[in-house]
């Protein structure tokens, strides 16, 4: 009878004890709600899995996804109430090392989730969603797993770029000033793994994706400056004494950069795909209006717009022409170098000045032609004076009146100056007759009759002034610069420049200059100032030649600086590769607290 008391009260306790597990597990149990296969988007920027999930009860969680019984190496979770615009980049993200290292606490009760996946149209998949339960963020051996699966069929109608290009990257380019832009120049570098990037320069396809229809366009691309590093991590301890590494602190890299004609509507975002690895691909040309011809340093460049001469001794701007105005050339041809553009430049007397337009092949060149753009950079010791580095680089582009002008100074050792400029821009007094800025002091546009102007006067205004111009009332052309950047810094010690402005003067010529440091113009043109040891000086400027009309004779100056002061947005997203680690390494300068340890914080 005792026997059959305990075999009774044993059958009740496993049965409880089954009732209990199978409604812990009906308790812990998911579905998913919805679930597509998507096109990119710019806040989903490549071809995806989106799923949406309802767990019986908010649990803190892990999820892997799996397609066709293989595991995608990355899933994004998000929360179910966490809503982003898809016509726009997102702005949520979490990086594989934040994957690995973050700590979760928070409850999931309606997760998103979203995958890279590269399907095919009209193609079945078999999906398996995998949660791990957990009841705090670290894992544990009391932790649940629990599936769930679907079987979904890919969008079709609408073809996917040619399955021979493994892989892809995603760029999302935005307009953020309300202008449509059209074949706008956009450049963008891309990291490679070596064994995907065999060559670049032939194999690599651009192509943008249709918000509407999804449709794909190849559009006109460049690929220039590659760079490879094939050192590979030996994975040796960090120290002495530490065991040898598991994962390598870093991983063999092809970077290089790329440059494509952007279409982006007014505030709206565009996707591009960036297809390679393709061994068997054939070489690719593209044919645009841009032009370059001629040897280094003295290149023509040539585009619908324009024909611009580079000076053939020191690669500087020496002519430029309209093409509307083919019988009126922009020069200079008045003093030493007769160049257009002058500057970096310095005077430490008693050495004669010099500037960067002054070198006489005795400096570095480079250039980079292409269809999308032409690059033409010199570089090196300033002329007679060691102790100054300087450079300056044109690029030039399709289908655009202006190029871009970017020149950097480095003063290596300290020297004693009457005159530290930069920015200048030089033309013969007679080719101009009026000069126009905007004047942030006067918050107004001043416009100047400089073919009255009297010899040696300085017109003076603020050293940011956003936008200048030249212009000749008779002939209708116009010259002008637009600042995108502009930096003065020191490595060693505070800047020191004296009263530094931006100023044009009259003579044979006519020019504009920034003055640094420019006693030589000041009170006492003869006290010396130093420039010292590491300071650095760098301009960018858009330079317009453009043609007047009968309004505003600097509108179009207006037009075009409202766009090149806004250039379009560019972000980079790519697929996380099978090779990543899925835990990081960091090696800290210093013994201590990562400020990781025993994290148990609230929900973020």
């Amino acid at each position: 009878m005792k026997n059959m008391i305990k075999l009774t009260v044993i059958f009740f306790c496993f049965i409880t004890c089954i009732s209990h597990l199978e409604a812990k597990e009906k308790q812990n149990s998911f579905k998913i709600s919805e679930i597509e296969l998507g096109y990119p988007v710019p806040a989903i920027p490549y071809y995806h899995l989106k799923a949406k999930l309802e767990l019986e009860e908010a649990s803190i969680i892990e999820v892997e996804a799996s397609i066709n019984g293989e595991t995608m190496r990355f899933v994004n979770l998000y929360r179910g109430d966490v809503v982003e615009d898809e016509s726009k980049p997102a702005m949520i993200h979490r990086p594989p090392s934040g994957y690995a290292l973050s700590q979760d606490n928070t409850r999931y009760k309606t997760p998103l989730i979203i995958g890279w996946m590269k399907w095919q149209p009209g193609e079945k998949y078999e999906i398996r969603i995998t949660l791990r339960l957990k009841e705090s963020a670290k894992s544990s051996e009391d932790d649940k797993f629990v599936s769930a699966d679907a079987t979904v069929t890919a969008p079709e109608g609408v073809k996917v770029f040619d399955p021979a290009w493994k892989n892809y990257k995603s760029v999302v380019v935005s307009e953020t000033v309300g202008i449509d832009r059209e074949k706008e120049p956009v450049e963008v570098l891309l990291p490679f793994y070596p064994d995907e990037a065999n060559d670049l320069k032939r194999e690599i396809r651009v192509v943008s994706v249709n918000p509407d229809n999804f449709n794909l366009t190849e559009v006109p691309y460049q690929v220039f400056d590659i760079q490879k590093y094939t050192t590979e991590d030996d994975l040796a301890p960090v120290e002495e004494g530490q065991p040898k590494r598991h994962i390598p602190l870093w991983m063999p890299t092809v970077t290089c950069k790329l440059a494509f004609l952007a279409d982006v509507p007014a505030k709206s975002s565009q996707v591009y795909l960036i297809y390679y690895n393709n061994e068997k691909a054939m070489a690719k040309t593209w044919q645009t209006d841009l032009r370059v011809q001629g040897e280094l340093p003295g290149l023509t460049i040539d585009n619908k717009y324009f024909n611009a001469v580079l000076h053939p001794n020191s690669g500087h701007l020496d002519q430029i022409t309209l093409k509307t105005k083919q019988n009126n050339p922009l020069f200079h041809r008045m003093e030493t170098n007769g160049a257009i553009h002058w500057n970096p430049g310095i005077y430490v007397p008693p050495r004669a000045w010099t500037h960067t337009a002054d070198w006489k092949h005795d400096q570095n060149m480079h250039s980079i032609t292409g269809p999308i753009l032409a690059t033409s950079e010199v570089w090196g010791n300033l002329r007679e004076m060691p102790e100054v580095d300087a450079s300056v680089r044109y690029d030039f582009y399709p289908g655009v009146p202006y190029f871009i002008s970017t020149s950097n100074m480095r003063i290596n050792e300290t020297v004693q100056t009457i005159a530290l400029r930069n920015a200048e821009i030089v033309f013969k007094r007679e080719l101009m007759t009026h000069a126009a800025w905007y004047d942030v002091i006067r918050d107004k546009v001043i416009t100047y009759n400089v073919a009255n102007m009297a010899d040696l006067t300085d017109l003076k205004m603020e050293a940011d002034v956003p936008w200048i111009t030249f212009y000749n009332e008779e002939t209708g052309i116009g010259f002008a610069g637009m600042q995108l950047e502009y930096a003065n810094a020191s490595l060693e010690s505070r800047s020191r420049l004296l009263n530094p402005y931006f100023y044009i003067t009259a003579g044979p010529w006519i020019y504009w200059s920034r003055a640094l440091s420019l006693s030589f113009l000041a009170s006492n043109m003869q006290q010396v100032i130093p420039a010292t040891k590491g300071s650095m000086f760098m301009e960018k400027w858009a330079y317009l030649v453009y043609e007047t009309d009968g309004g505003v004779p600097y509108q179009k100056v207006l037009d075009w600086k409202e766009r090149l002061t806004n250039p379009l947005r560019i972000q980079l997203v790519e697929e996380v590769d099978e090779r990543v680690s899925k835990s990081l390494i960091e090696i800290y300068m210093d013994e201590g607290k990562s400020g990781w340890e025993e994290r148990e914080t609230g929900k973020h």
